[in-house]
């Protein structure tokens, strides 16, 4: 009985603790709960100001998503305080806590300062096409630890931004324009300037293909089976691909149709009757013999 006794009284204690400690615990649940539709609310306005003011689409991702976090880690300290842990005693906590989880998290650290780092000297932004890492693809986000690329094949390739920091990148939208270099050849027996002329025809008739620089056609090399000629001209980036489809297309047509002849490597080979090739071997050696 008496060790009842003494359950009900600990019981008892415990239970006139928690109802002292109810009004903070509501206090502070109520502290998350406003603390955060008002950061829902602060996120919405910036994201609304950034449409307004027409900003960079890859500054408007990287900033929102660093306000929030921002904002939910200092919601979450002031949540413990409002508990009742003691700041100097958090502030412990959270150095040594930052201190473990920075040295568990080198990579993803690594990765934020990456991404800090894309945001500052933007050599690329959202919507551009770049290369890196041996991928090819439209960027479409840019957040805090990650790039995201949209393939030529519609794949989403995920790179961390410290690798894609200190990597060589190819920006192919930079300029707005592109340069081509497409390669024809014909055989050496037929007329140089009447193909020249064929594809400078070809390229002069194209709207799409830039005045200025100025198209190029001239021979570029003297193969082992054709007379090579490099077709040079530039044109903007949202017309490159289906005028370079065409130029190729358009150009095999008409070289064909002004009776050049469109060459591919070709080889000798020679025939020996290996019988025939004994046979005299025998001959000449009964003779020495003789």
């Amino acid at each position: 009985m008496e060790q009842l006794d003494d359950w009900g009284d600990i019981a008892k204690e415990y239970a006139d603790k928690f109802i002292d400690y109810l009004p903070t615990l509501i206090g502070a649940l109520a502290l998350l709960i406003i603390g955060l539709w008002v950061i829902g609310l602060i996120v919405k306005y910036v994201e609304k100001l950034f449409k307004k003011k027409d900003y960079d689409k890859t500054l408007e991702i990287f900033t929102l998503n660093a306000l929030r976090w921002g904002l939910k880690i200092l919601l979450f300290v002031l949540f413990i305080t409002q508990l009742g842990v003691q700041s100097a005693s958090l502030v412990a906590a959270l150095g040594a806590a930052g201190l473990a989880i920075g040295l568990a998290m080198q990579g993803s650290l690594s990765n934020l300062a990456g991404g800090v780092i894309l945001i500052i000297l933007k050599p690329f932004k959202v919507g551009d096409w770049i290369e890196v890492q041996g991928v090819s693809g439209t960027v479409v986000e840019i957040s805090l630890f990650y790039t995201k690329l949209d393939t030529f094949g519609n794949q989403r390739a995920v790179i961390p931004n410290g690798e894609l920091s200190n990597d060589n990148i190819i920006n192919y939208s930079y300029n707005g324009t592109r340069k081509e270099n497409l390669s024809f050849g014909i055989s050496y027996d037929d007329d140089l300037k009447k193909a020249k002329e064929v594809l400078r025809n070809l390229v002069e008739e194209q709207e799409d293909v830039l005045k200025d620089p100025a198209p190029q056609i001239i021979v570029s090399e003297l193969g082992a089976d054709s007379v090579n000629f490099s077709v040079r001209y530039f044109a903007e980036n949202s017309k490159f691909w289906d005028l370079h489809w065409y130029m190729i297309e358009e150009g095999k047509i008409r070289l064909e149709e002004a009776g050049m002849t469109i060459p591919y490597p070709q080889r000798d080979v020679y025939l020996y009757d290996q019988t025939k090739m004994n046979g005299t071997v025998e001959k000449r050696s009964k003779n020495k013999a003789d």
